[in-house]
């Protein structure tokens, strides 16, 4: 799975869409939204079924409160939604069976359709997701998109779309020929995190899977008991549809979520944002108390290659891309990390290293992973192992940690954005599974 989901449509939508980036963050911004926020949110649903997949603890104090329930039930419903993956409320069993029969005609829990599901020769899983229209002016279109669940050796790791289609027109993406359809909600995006990993509980409990009866070691060295069939440890990384920090609100609602010890608990060190070079956006996440590690989709070595491959940098070149990444602050245990998608004959030569080299050498914990192209229906070709290599010698040489990133579930179309372009093009794909 590379990190280069992105695609587009005119690209003045995208902006016109997006750039209207709120003043900085406060200090005590974190896992905790202002209770003023919350209550105008809850007051946007008065009147209609509350969806609460996707709410903070905040937003459901505030729900639990206005039903005159004590505000300790929000943080067993949210428990119930986000740590157990328990998306039938009648088993919420520590809640009175008033309050669950009250949730269940007032509330609502809404999942993506699985239309498709792809199982690679290397235990991958592929995710068509249906997304219906929301009641939301913006979210009123129904869309589809996916996600990829990639079992390794002491982990998992899950793809997850941020938007259906995408707006920033990178040439080499076959998810550009999507255009932008519209933003997810961070619902849609924490389902896409939990139904994959609800779903491989159930099949291992089932005896469908095999594998997965005891997770490898955990970090202190000892064996981990694991009914469910999953890893100890679960990676994420936004990469799949759309450019994350161009829908900056709700990715950030997902992440308080996914990252929250309370909620789906994940570690930052294991969720990765990828992103086309949004510079505002950048610098806006850098100012964000939660958030994940950060990768730069860079595939070029100058701005007259960027220009072509990734039409973003002729609003963002690169030393205003490069600007940013200097004043982003690294955590203590954190690097940035640069993707370079390896295009033949295009960027994969060794002066394209070199300025590379040049490029990032200002920087301070960096490191370049280099993804052989997923060959699609687009005008470009494979780099050669030997061209990889022998740009991959060039950066370590030159002091630059770099490494090479195969796809996962190339057999089953790999390359991101083609199982929903399949879809809007009406022709139907063999279901593996």
């Amino acid at each position: 799975m590379t990190s280069d989901s992105l695609g587009g449509i005119d690209t003045s939508l995208a902006f016109s869409i997006s750039w209207d980036f709120p003043p900085k963050a406060s200090k005590n911004r974190g896992m905790d939204r202002g209770r003023d926020t919350v209550d105008e949110r809850m007051e946007c649903v008065r009147g209609k079924r509350l969806e609460l997949l996707g709410k903070s603890q905040e937003e459901l104090k505030a729900f639990c409160d206005g039903m005159g329930e004590p505000v300790y039930r929000a943080g067993q419903i949210y428990h119930w939604l986000y740590a157990e993956r328990e998306f039938a409320v009648e088993r919420w069993s520590n809640l009175p069976a008033a309050l669950r029969e009250k949730l269940k005609r007032e509330t609502s829990i809404t999942l993506p359709e699985v239309r498709q599901r792809y199982v690679s020769s290397d235990g991958s899983v592929r995710y068509l997701f249906g997304l219906p229209a929301q009641e939301e002016k913006s979210l009123k279109k129904p869309a589809a998109v996916e996600a990829v669940f990639m079992p390794s050796e002491g982990r998992q790791t899950i793809c997850i779309s941020t938007q259906a289609g995408c707006a920033v027109d990178c040439q080499f993406c076959l998810t550009a020929q999507l255009g932008l359809i519209r933003n997810l909600t961070a619902g849609e995006m924490v389902a896409q995190v939990l139904m994959p990993l609800k779903e491989m509980e159930e099949r291992a409990g089932s005896g469908q899977i095999e594998n997965g009866e005891k997770a490898p070691a955990s970090e202190s060295g000892r064996y981990m008991e694991e009914p469910t069939g999953l890893a100890a440890r679960t990676n994420v990384v936004l990469m799949g549809q759309g450019e994350p920090l161009l829908n900056f609100e709700k990715v950030m609602g997902a992440l308080r979520i996914l990252l929250d010890a309370e909620g789906v608990g994940l570690s930052p060190k294991h969720v990765t944002l990828s992103t086309s070079g949004i510079v505002p956006g950048i610098e806006r996440l850098g100012r964000e108390e939660v958030r994940p590690k950060l990768a730069i989709s860079l595939n070029a070595s100058c701005d007259e290659q960027r220009d072509l491959l990734m039409p973003i940098n002729k609003k963002y070149p690169l030393k205003a891309l490069m600007e940013a990444c200097r004043n982003y602050p690294l955590r203590n245990w954190e690097h940035l990390t640069f993707e370079y998608v390896m295009l033949g004959g295009v960027n994969d030569a060794p002066e394209d290293a070199r300025r590379v080299v040049r490029l990032l050498g200002p920087l301070t914990r960096v490191k370049v992973n280099l993804i052989p192209w997923n060959p699609g229906e687009l005008p470009y070709k494979e780099s050669s192992a030997e061209a990889i290599e022998e740009f991959r010698r060039i950066l370590v040489e030159k002091g630059v940690p770099a490494f090479v990133r195969y796809s996962r579930g190339r057999d089953v179309m790999a390359a991101c954005g083609q199982l929903a372009l399949k879809e809007v093009q009406g022709t139907p794909l063999r279901i593996v599974v």
